[in-house]
């Protein structure tokens, strides 16, 4: 039996409904125990931003070690990574301005995802499957015969990458204004590849 291999994709954009963050926050003292007392202090003052509606704090990651001179400790440097993500998107902007003024050390976002990828990876398994099924008529035409069923159907991974979307943005509200940024809700674009094995009739 003569067998027709062809490859398919397909791919679905939805406005991604969640925002991952990451923020930092460091202090720098002559000892360990003064610079994590000072990084606690700073994360504290910092907590009415880390709990605002819409935000959850995902995880926590906590760094010390020595500043070197040379080859010689003149201090201490300790930090806290946070790793956040945003649930409700009307509320990033006035997220993002709580953040800024809770003066981080570094801020790092927003990365656009899904809660549930499952429906946009689903549309697109249709779309991949539907595509190489039109590569294999295409060849069963053009070797004068009718393409048969399905024998084999394998899949690689899916991979997602933003395109340009935009969203009204949320009023900003709590610490400086960050509308004028442009930080607006992206696609997320979901893609399937699938190679399947057809008979020909």
């Amino acid at each position: 039996m003569t067998e027709i291999v062809t490859e398919g994709s397909g791919w679905y954009e939805q406005p991604g409904d969640r925002a991952e963050l990451e923020v930092s926050f460091t202090a720098v003292a002559r000892t360990r125990s003064d610079a994590v007392r000072d990084l606690g202090n700073r994360v504290a003052a910092a907590e009415p931003a880390l709990t605002r509606p819409g935000l959850q704090v995902r995880h926590r990651r906590m760094r010390v070690h020595n500043e070197w001179r040379g080859n010689r400790v003149v201090g201490c440097r300790a930090g806290e990574d946070i790793a956040l993500l945003v649930t409700d998107v009307a509320e990033l902007d006035a997220v993002l301005s709580a953040l800024v003024g809770a003066e981080p050390t570094g801020l790092h976002g927003p990365t656009w995802v899904l809660a549930d990828p499952a429906a946009a990876l689903r549309e697109a398994q249709k779309r991949a499957v539907a595509d190489a099924r039109a590569r294999a008529e295409g060849y069963a035409d053009a070797l004068g015969g009718t393409l048969g069923p399905l024998l084999k159907l394998s899949e690689a991974p899916e991979h997602a990458s933003p395109v340009a979307y935009r969203m009204a943005a949320a009023e900003a509200g709590g610490g400086p204004d960050v509308r004028a940024l442009g930080l607006e809700p992206e696609p997320v674009r979901v893609t399937a590849r699938c190679t399947t094995t057809w008979a020909l009739l």
